[in-house]
């Protein structure tokens, strides 16, 4: 087992593959087409073998709104070639010139320059590795740091960043931005979905954890436990200890510490991009070679009584010569988890540090005192060669134990590292309740002011309530009074501009107008129709008649012909009491039956009923044609002389007279000015 970061390249592709040597790679289908063609070419087999898949986000608005607003960020970082490709799905427009890109490593690198983005018309930057390092570091930690190099620590000071990334990624870079004071946002490009191998392809896996050499190529942590996961569905108990001692290659020491956190023990950390990965890969088929040209090559040594008799009778003979025994393999040596080389995070670093140093120095005198061990068996298989042999099946015992014993550390190890992802993800969710707390008392003054004059606006619309709107002004211009920022001013001034406005507009009665609508309606069914009016039973009747003597004497006129104009006046007067004439200018009034004076009736009352809604509403228009509608029925099939009827179309006519034409007025300057400055914000 190797965990070294390189591989010399000529000793991989000078040594011999064993035959039927596969290399299964678990990376998501279609992504590995150029490492297969470089183990094809070296004679290697390469099985697909996907343990991710990747797929759309369930919610593509917020990837969509970010890039659209590309010109409100300082800098933009995807964290690996899918989310490259998944973002410029959702953008159709040119990149900006001015707007620099990071990316993690050369493959992202490449995904940009597949969509036009490359230097030097555009500035791209990722980390450098020196020609003559083997490791490929391409993490978020060298990322970071040439972002420092590149644009400066105190370039971030106040600055927005974008990180575009998949669903649930790893803060790091996005925490330590926030430290060197970025703005950083997040948006999700794609999704990591288990996949579910096909029963093929599970075949072949099956066939190579028979006895058939092969390695293992897991690109990612989530590889490794998806790995882990379906090996506990689908494999045996027998074929699961197999996979966890195959070659496994990983390009970054954090896969590899996950890796050992599940059970796998012959781990080499190759470093980033397929030229060395290959390497490492051939490297591994190499060392699968020697492994079984040597396994070929040494024979057991026989422990038969015969053999331990033959040796004992020679032992004057060959007590000079050493035995030729081939002693057990040294142990592995302890890996070093990669996120203990980085500074301390948090408080619980010291506590960290102190728990992998203790268990350094443990593995450290366990391999020396191992070592030490050996040495005597070594000496004492030169004088018995039985007594080797026991000692070598108890040497093998006590290598198991101490690989047990590493095995649970390293799994202590992942136990903390998940406690420490748990306090890194509060520590965040600490901070943006701090920066939710951090907003100024004028930002939260303007919210309030901001929903009361909304409020006030609508209710100015739906009841024409001017009193009630003026009254939200000066309530929110007291609020505001207390400060004296120069937006806060500029929102006053709008709030007092629209106070004049109310206060300038002429106030009408609509509840008093209202009513006496209410009041028309309630005497509609009382009202008389023409032709309806009642006609009192005729009497004749005439004036008493005077003294006709007196009459005579005053006047001068003969008796008989005072008396003959008394009876003739009263003949008249009588005749004039039994006769009734009334004037009906509308012919139709005379056609209506009593049937028909119901719906004349119910038809006014509806026309005075819209002409109230109307009037409530100020829809100037249809009030003005309901009331003369209104009025023209009363005056046409109703009866004029009718004390009732002309106390309700004097009702009608104060209505008509009193809803002059009054244009609302609205809060708009104040409710943009608050608008305004809550976007600057």
């Amino acid at each position: 087992m190797s965990t070294g970061a390189s591989v010399d390249p000529s000793s991989a592709a000078g040594a011999a593959v064993p035959p039927g040597f596969t290399v299964v790679i678990t990376r998501p289908a279609g992504q590995s087409a150029a490492l297969m063609a470089q183990l094809s070419a070296a004679g290697v087999a390469a099985l697909e073998f996907p343990l991710i898949d990747i797929g759309e986000v369930g919610d593509a608005a917020p990837l969509r709104a970010a890039l659209a607003s590309l010109e409100h960020y300082a800098l933009v970082v995807f964290v690996s070639p899918n989310a490259v490709d998944r973002a410029f799905a959702h953008h159709d427009a040119i990149w900006p010139h001015a707007l620099p890109v990071g990316v993690v490593g050369p493959g992202s690198v490449a995904a940009l320059a597949r969509h036009g983005v490359e230097a030097p018309a555009y500035r791209v930057i990722s980390p450098s590795v020196p020609a003559d390092d083997d490791t490929g570091r391409f993490d978020s930690e060298a990322l970071f740091a040439a972002l420092e190099a590149a644009l400066g620590t105190g370039d971030f000071e106040g600055r927005r960043v974008l990180i575009v990334r998949g669903d649930g990624g790893r803060e790091w870079l996005a925490d330590r931005l926030r430290e060197a004071g970025a703005q950083v946002e997040t948006v999700a490009a794609y999704r990591r979905i288990v996949p579910e191998p096909s029963i093929s392809a599970w075949s072949r896996v099956h066939a190579l954890l028979a006895g058939v050499p092969h390695a293992w190529l897991l690109t990612s942590s989530e590889g490794v436990r998806n790995l882990d996961e379906l090996a506990r569905e689908h494999l045996t108990a027998g074929e699961i200890a197999q996979l966890k001692r195959a070659m496994l290659v990983t390009p970054h020491p954090r896969i590899a510490q996950t890796a050992r956190g599940v059970g796998f023990d012959r781990i080499t950390v190759s470093g980033a991009g397929d030229a060395r990965i290959a390497r490492a890969l051939l490297a591994s088929a190499a060392s699968a070679a020697s492994a079984v040209s040597v396994a070929s090559v040494v024979k057991p040594v026989p422990s038969n009584p015969a053999h331990s008799r033959m040796t004992d009778s020679n032992d004057s003979r060959n007590a000079s010569i050493p035995p030729a025994a081939t002693p057990p393999l040294p142990p592995n040596p302890p890996f070093t988890p990669y996120e203990a080389q980085q500074k301390p995070r948090n408080s619980s670093a010291p506590l960290l540090w102190f728990v992998i140093v203790v268990l350094i120095c443990a593995a450290g005198v366990g391999s020396f005192a191992l070592n030490r061990k050996v040495d005597r068996m070594e000496q004492q298989l030169a004088q018995r060669q039985q007594a080797n042999d026991a000692q070598t099946a108890a040497l093998s015992v006590k290598t198991e134990q101490a690989l047990a014993t590493v095995h649970q550390s390293d799994s202590q190890v992942s136990q903390l590292e998940g406690k420490l992802a748990d306090a890194q993800a509060g520590q965040q969710a600490l901070q943006q309740q701090y920066a939710d707390l951090a907003r100024t008392r004028d930002d939260w003054t303007l919210a309030e002011v901001g929903q009361m004059l909304s409020a006030a606006s609508q209710q100015l619309q739906l009841t024409g309530n001017t009193q009630l709107a003026l009254f939200a002004l000066q309530s929110a211009d007291t609020r505001l009074a207390a400060s004296d920022s120069t937006q806060v001013v500029v929102v006053r001034k709008a709030i007092a501009q629209d106070i004049d406005k109310l206060k300038s507009a002429p106030s009408t009665d609509l509840t008093g107008l209202a009513i006496k609508l209410d009041n028309a309606i309630e005497q509609v069914d009382a009202l008389p129709l023409s032709g309806e009016a009642p006609i009192g039973h005729a009497t004749a009747h005439a004036a008493t008649p005077a003294d006709s003597a007196k009459v005579a004497a005053a006047t001068g006129e003969p008796r008989w012909k005072v008396l003959w104009h008394e009876f003739t006046a009263g003949f008249g007067q009588q005749l004039a009491s039994l006769v009734q004439v009334r004037r009906i200018d509308n012919a139709d009034a005379m056609l209506v039956s009593p049937d028909q004076g119901y719906f004349v009736r119910e038809n006014l009352k509806l026309r005075l009923l819209s002409a109230r809604l109307a009037l409530l509403s100020r829809n100037q228009t249809t009030l003005k044609s309901d009331l003369h509608a209104a009025d023209a029925a009363l005056g046409r099939y109703f009866d004029s002389a009718s004390k009732q009827v002309q106390t309700v179309r004097g009702l009608v006519k104060d209505v008509d007279t009193g809803s002059a034409a009054v244009e609302l007025p609205n809060l708009n300057t104040s409710l943009q000015a608050v608008h305004q400055y809550r976007s600057q914000g």
